[in-house]
């Protein structure tokens, strides 16, 4: 097992071990430290921002194909790469199977979540109205989902040729190795395809920015305004006479 490890070791190249050995610490890192230093010092600033008066049709099409996709693919990569192989043995779920099912509810859930994204990409581009109210960060982060999306439903051909789960077992080992601190991780993939690869990189680049953008909307959860006390404005008869009086005096004084 060993001599395995090591002759691993000696055919991974500088580039693996730079992106996927160093790179997915650094991005976790700045993804932990800079959100907590972003909600404790900008607290006004964590908000998704809302464009919702203007194309609202569109808007929450867009949204809900994009937002129901991406949290599928989420969960999905979350518990498909975190989860210890030996679970997956002792369920009798095969790896062949466990590919299978990652091509089928990925392809559809990254089917679903890119329409959604290009209506979005599409409202935020060509409306000159939201374009002007459009931060670079707005529209360069959703660009870059986008993106992510498009090469995550281009890896699902390449992994149609290894239906015997070897490549998700790489993947799996590497996500595990990084997460366990286990030197060496980087060389479960130095030989995937380069698609994978890029898939990789510029999610761990998402995890790098994520503080920076209006994608820190999703660590908040409103759980709370479920117990929330409701409350209603109420505004008696007296106190709208009252106000259109003193409109009335007002645009009087006006008159020369």
């Amino acid at each position: 097992m060993a001599q395995e490890h090591v002759s691993t070791i000696a055919s991974a190249s500088w580039f693996d071990q730079a992106m996927f050995g160093y790179y997915p610490y650094i991005a976790l890192a700045v993804l932990a430290i800079g959100s907590v230093l972003r909600f404790d010092r900008e607290p006004y600033t964590w908000r998704s921002g809302s464009s919702q008066l203007l194309r609202r049709r569109q808007l929450v099409t867009g949204s809900v194909l994009f937002h129901v996709g991406v949290l599928v693919i989420f969960g999905g990569h979350f518990v498909g790469l975190l989860t210890p192989i030996a679970v997956f043995d002792a369920l009798g779920i095969s790896h062949g199977a466990k590919q299978v099912l990652a091509m089928v509810a990925g392809g559809a859930a990254g089917g679903c979540a890119i329409i959604g994204a290009l209506i979005l990409l599409h409202r935020r581009l060509f409306d000159p109205r939201i374009r002007a109210t459009s931060s670079f960060g707005d529209t360069a982060i959703l660009a870059l989902l986008t993106v992510q999306l498009a090469l995550g439903l281009s890896t699902i051909p390449l992994s149609a040729q290894h239906l015997d789960g070897s490549e998700m077992v790489k993947f799996m080992s590497w996500a595990q190795g990084i997460f366990t601190f286990q030197p060496g991780s980087a060389d479960y993939i130095s030989d995937v395809h380069w698609v994978f690869k890029a898939h990789l990189i510029i999610g761990l680049t998402i995890f790098l920015v994520f503080p920076f953008t209006r994608l820190v909307h999703m660590l908040s959860a409103p759980v709370w305004y479920l117990g929330r006390r409701g409350w209603q404005l109420v505004r008696t008869r007296r106190d709208i006479k009252a106000d259109k009086a003193r409109a009335a005096d007002i645009a009087a004084r006006r008159v020369p």
